[in-house]
């Protein structure tokens, strides 16, 4: 038995029992403050609130040109917030784990927090056009309904729900701990960057910020469903495992000429016909005649 630390790359003998996170009353609580806040963002920009008048304020201060020597490293920080990157790192990370544990439960719950951050966030972006700081046509507008889609920061909730789901997913407190403190900070850099590069509204990130939260709040009631994706997936597994099996008990892998395995059993020694000599054949079958003898011949 292993005892390095290198022990924990291996593959575990048996699926580790792994407590599923419930919908408790104070992830309730958090749900639905969470979307308070939310619908609280979306009235104060469709009503051009005092929010929409601080949007403008900071998009003319331009923190981009206070503060030029940040541009080079934030340029590349914002990574942490595009889906196709930080999928793929996650991903990874979530596909070992799930070969590790025998289970699909992290590709799942990934895939799943993705597909309802598509389809939530993509809905709203499209529902309300609002157009970006770059494409403002009028001082002190909330810039809604123009063809826009920058309304909630996909960045911001994308950072939220992909480094998120690593806390979602820990096995232990301590993990579960680290790792919300480490996704928190990330998201607030990625979307408070943003706000840097002026590509998006303080309201954006605000948005952005709770939809991702939003997202991760809800997957507990994901898991039923997770779990019979699961269920089906790795039953099709088997049955396909089965059945390549069993068609290479029947196909034999040499020709039966070079003593590879026959489709049909050799005759058994009671089966075999009786085969005899040639010579022994041929004394039963003629009896030999007898020469004459020289004496008849001469008389």
């Amino acid at each position: 038995m292993r005892t390095d630390i290198f022990a924990r790359l291996d593959r575990e003998p048996v699926p580790p029992k792994i407590e599923v996170p419930r919908m408790t009353r104070t992830r309730l609580a958090l749900f639905g403050g969470t979307s308070a806040f939310y619908l609280i963002v979306v009235v104060a920009v469709l009503l051009s609130t005092w929010l929409v008048t601080l949007d403008w304020k900071i998009m003319l201060f331009r923190p981009y040109q206070q503060w030029p020597e940040l541009h080079a490293f934030l340029d590349y920080y914002v990574v942490l917030g595009q889906r196709g990157p930080t999928a793929v790192m996650v991903a990874a990370w979530l596909g070992w784990r799930s070969w590790r544990q025998h289970t699909l439960r992290p590709l799942l719950s990934l895939g799943a927090a993705l597909l309802i951050l598509n389809v939530t966030v993509g809905s709203v972006k499209l529902g309300l056009g609002r157009l970006g700081p770059h494409y403002a046509t009028q001082v002190g507008s909330a810039e809604l309904f123009a063809g826009g889609d920058i309304f909630p920061s996909g960045h911001t909730a994308n950072a939220v729900v992909t480094w998120g789901i690593l806390a979602y997913l820990a096995t232990t407190p301590r993990a579960r701990r680290y790792l919300s403190a480490l996704s928190a900070v990330v998201a607030l850099g990625v979307g408070l960057t943003t706000v840097y590069l002026g590509t998006h509204w303080l309201s954006d990130v605000l948005l952005g910020w709770a939809a991702g939260l939003l997202i991760l709040l809800a997957l507990p009631w994901c898991e039923p469903v997770i779990a019979v994706v699961e269920a089906w997936i790795l039953d099709r597994r088997d049955r396909i495992r089965d059945r390549l099996r069993a068609r290479r008990r029947l196909v034999p892998s040499l020709p039966v000429a070079s003593g590879g395995p026959r489709l049909f059993p050799a005759p058994t020694a009671q089966e075999e016909p009786s085969r005899e000599a040639v010579g022994a054949a041929a004394s039963h079958a003629r009896p030999a005649r007898s020469r004459p003898s020289s004496d008849r011949l001469t008389a």
